[in-house]
């Protein structure tokens, strides 16, 4: 049973990733920006950074999703930018979970801006990735984590993640 957590920073197209590859595997999907507080929602659409405390109620939030999955012995898959080793270690309650695997959508600056230049209706306003990316701790080895190009299509990173899990497409 494992659980992914499809990470990165806003517009790397992890949302698209993620739903793609719970509809391919058949598991549960949950979009984790869903589970942010409204005044999280507020403060970023206002174009002003989360802070660690507005971050912490919503990882729990993103954990708790995690943990009645693995507890229930049921698959998933859920998004949450993860941006820093203390998050994601928060949302897999200590390092040594196996069954949490995080997939990095990772990208180019520019590729990512564009993109957020060119997407609409969302909260997180273009002006927020430079912060992201400051905010950005690339996941070590030893964290049970998938890389992926942003730059790929979408039907290849799910092929590569599926692969990866060893199932058979």
């Amino acid at each position: 049973m494992t659980v992914l957590v499809v990470m990165g920073v806003s517009g790397s197209g992890k949302s698209t990733v993620a739903a793609r590859l719970a509809e391919r595997l058949g598991w549960d999907f949950q979009e984790g920006d869903d589970l942010h507080p409204p005044a999280n929602v507020a403060k970023m659409h206002s174009g002003h950074p989360l802070t660690d405390e507005d971050r912490w109620p919503w990882l729990d939030a993103v954990a708790a999703w995690i943990r009645a999955h693995v507890d229930a012995g049921e698959p998933g898959v859920i998004t949450c930018s993860a941006l820093r080793r203390v998050y994601r270690d928060r949302l897999r309650r200590g390092a040594d979970d196996p069954t949490v695997v995080f997939v990095h959508v990772t990208g180019s600056r520019e590729l990512l801006a564009a993109r957020l230049a060119a997407r609409t209706g969302h909260f997180m306003p273009p002006g927020l990735l430079d912060s992201q990316l400051a905010t950005l701790e690339m996941p070590d080895p030893d964290e049970n984590v998938i890389t992926l190009d942003a730059a790929e299509p979408p039907e290849t990173m799910v092929a590569a993640v599926v692969e990866r899990l060893g199932r058979v497409p």
